[in-house]
């Protein structure tokens, strides 16, 4: 019978490893936890798994990072390293069925003396229902829970399950680590058909994705290109990896928070940046500028009063204009506002106004600003003593418009910078002539 498998090329080759014709990226998956790439801060010696293994005890956790940074390698080296079994489902591809089948065995070798590892794959996609379904099971060390998604944890995952799990936080893979990758891939296939330069530009289209990387890589060999491409040529031969972006997932506030401190840091140049990748990612051109609507009006206020109605024009360009000769307005309502003065003064004044309003519910405000809509409203002193302030000389009365048993308050500052700066010359105007006036 042996004869038969004679001219098998994969007879010789270890359990577990994969055949000769299997993708790189499966032929070059690590095989221990130090040949882990690029996340030795999780599992040197030092790190919360390096401590976990050399104490031989795993507790349950989640692996968040982006993707192709070696979370699925992690959970599976994980087991081996500490002898439990193995067992893993997809949240995309698994139901209740398969998780109960998955915990049934998981207690069967609990009772035979065998720890399970059971790795849940992009474990966010499983619902509020299906995620509380895990806890019985961890509680009762059927299964250490190791989870893997690529989204914010305390956005996605119940709070039940997170109290029982360590968040562990995965880095984007640098140009070093990715270098690596390539290195380990030409021990194997070869030197990669490609300059110095391109090589350098092969790694950037990757985007901290070592995965894609190596299929990237895996398309050169298999091409069996004659002379080495340059950048430009490899340019044209590979497609750049789309840019990893949700609309309504962490990518999305992350990038909208840098725009919107960028623009308030007054730096322009890094808030055309974030602005151009959330464009670039296809975001939704109104959602920008109800952003920088907001921006307008909590940053900068009354230092720059235009600034509103340069994001306003910008809404209407854009409206009147569509895609993409529209964005162009966008971006110049953005450069407005990283280069305007900045004031939270409005901001601030809003805040406090909302804050006293609460606090002294429904005081009456005195009776000569009152309205008196009635005859007898007049006849009780409804508006008695009211002063017309264009009556007077300044077109300023310096009466007093607050509640008898509440103080005066003073909720809105202006700054000493741009157009606030005259408003805060007039206020002091006007606080002067009050103290006059009431001598």
């Amino acid at each position: 019978m042996a004869d038969l498998f004679a001219d098998d090329p994969q007879q010789d080759r270890s359990p577990g490893e994969p055949p000769a014709d299997a993708p790189l990226a499966d032929r070059l998956r690590p095989r221990a936890l130090d040949e882990v790439i690029g996340q030795e801060h999780l599992t040197g010696p030092e790190g919360a798994i390096g401590r976990m293994v050399a104490a031989a005890k795993l507790s349950s956790m989640i692996l968040w990072g982006p993707p192709g940074t070696g979370k699925t390698s992690i959970a599976r080296l994980l087991a081996d390293a500490v002898g439990m079994r193995y067992e893993a489902v997809s949240a995309v591809f698994s139901g209740v069925a398969d998780l109960k089948k998955a915990f049934a065995a998981a207690e069967t070798a609990q009772k035979m003396g065998q720890r399970t590892l059971l790795f849940v794959d992009e474990i966010h996609r499983f619902n509020r229902a299906q995620q509380d379904g895990f806890l019985p099971f961890v509680e009762r060390g059927a299964v250490t829970l190791v989870g893997a998604t690529t989204e914010n944890p305390s956005f996605e995952l119940n709070a039940a399950l997170l109290s029982r799990a360590q968040v562990l936080v995965l880095q984007r893979l640098d140009a070093a680590a990715l270098g690596k990758l390539l290195e380990r891939a030409e021990e194997l296939q070869g030197p990669l058909p490609l300059t110095p330069e391109a090589r350098e530009a092969l790694i950037a289209t990757a985007d901290g994705d070592g995965r894609f990387l190596l299929n990237q890589a895996e398309t050169l060999y298999n091409a069996q290109i004659d002379a080495p491409l340059d950048p430009a040529d490899l340019g044209q031969f590979l497609q750049r990896r789309v840019a990893v972006y949700d609309k309504d997932r962490e990518g999305h506030y992350n990038l909208i928070s840098a725009l919107h401190k960028a623009v308030r840091g007054s730096d322009p140049q890094a808030a055309l940046y974030y602005l151009a990748r959330m464009l670039v990612a296809g975001e939704e051109p109104l959602f920008l500028a109800r952003r920088l609507v907001r921006m307008a009006v909590e940053d900068i206020g009354m230092a720059d009063p235009a600034a509103l109605t340069q994001c306003m024009a910008a809404k209407d360009a854009y409206q009147f204009l569509g895609s993409p000769e529209g964005e162009l307005a966008l971006v110049q309502a953005c450069i407005y506002l990283a280069t305007a003065p900045k004031s939270n003064a409005v901001y601030m004044a809003q805040k406090a106004a909302y804050r006293s309003a609460k606090e002294t519910g429904s005081l009456m405000p005195p009776m000569n600003i009152v309205n008196p809509a009635t005859g007898m409203m007049k006849k009780l002193g409804y508006g008695a003593g009211y002063t017309y302030d264009h009556d007077t000389e300044e077109g300023f009365s310096g009466d007093d418009y607050w509640p008898e048993e509440m103080e005066q308050q003073e909720f809105y500052k202006p700054v000493e910078r741009g157009f606030e700066r005259k408003v805060r010359e007039r206020l002091d105007y006007l606080a002067r002539l009050r103290e006059e006036r009431r001598g």
